[in-house]
Parts: C-alpha cells; structure tokens; sequence
C-alpha cells in the first residue's frame, strides 16, 4: 500500500512538473498561434509521452503488480485533478464549480481523456510486464 501510494505521488509531481512548463508553453505560444484546441491537441502527445517514460522508470524501480499499478494510476489522477483544480482557482480565480464547467468545453474534454490515459498507464505497463521474459 504504501508503495502505490509513493508511486503514484512520484508519478503525479514528475509528470505534473513537465506539465506544467509545456502548459505555460502552450498558453504563451501555441494558443495565440493554433487556437486553444489545436494547442491541446500539439501538447497531448508530448505530455503522454513523458507520462509513458516517467511510469516505465518507476515501475522498472518500483514493480507492481496491476491492481496495485492501478491503485498508483489512481493517487496520480486524483493528485492531478485536485492540482488542476487549484491552480485554476489560485491562479485563474475561478470557483471549483467555474473550474469544473470548462470540462463542458472541447480542448478541457481532450485534456481529461489525456489524464485518464496517464491514469491508466500504470496498469498497462503493470499487465504488459507481466507478459514480457525476464
């Protein structure tokens, strides 16, 4: 238990960090340029990208077996939402329930689909390990 919870914490801040930078990026530079969607749609893959590595090398270091990967995937979605939602009150002065309304937007729809990807990833990785020879 207290692995997955400590995976799942360095799962969410390793990704969360790089998030963050390619977000400001994406804020400053692509959405003048692309439009918000086409900005979410340039950073998604980067993001998931990152996210992939970053639960490679934990797993590598750390294993798990799925249901507990599963469990890590779910503590870094959960810190990552609550993350979201504070910055966006902390740095946007939006309420939680302004924050939770973008979700009804298209590039806040894409973003979410991206999270829940980086949530499982933890179980995918876990279940394709248990396939891959030592």
């Amino acid at each position: 238990m207290m692995r997955t919870l400590l995976t799942g914490t360095a799962y969410f801040a390793a990704v969360f960090a790089a998030g963050f930078v390619l977000g400001v990026l994406r804020t400053l530079v692509l959405v003048s340029l692309l439009g918000e969607l086409a900005a979410v749609l340039v950073e998604l893959p980067l993001i998931l990208a990152i996210a992939w590595l970053v639960c490679t090398r934990l797993l590598r270091r750390w294993p798990l077996s799925p249901p507990s990967a599963q469990g890590m995937g779910a503590v870094a979605f959960l810190l990552l939402m609550g993350a979201e939602a504070g910055l966006s009150t902390l740095l946007a002065g939006r309420s939680l329930a302004e924050h939770l309304a973008l979700y009804a937007q298209l590039p806040h729809q894409v973003g979410l689909a991206g999270q829940l990807a980086f949530a499982l990833f933890p179980w995918i990785q876990a279940r394709r390990s248990l396939r891959l020879p030592s």
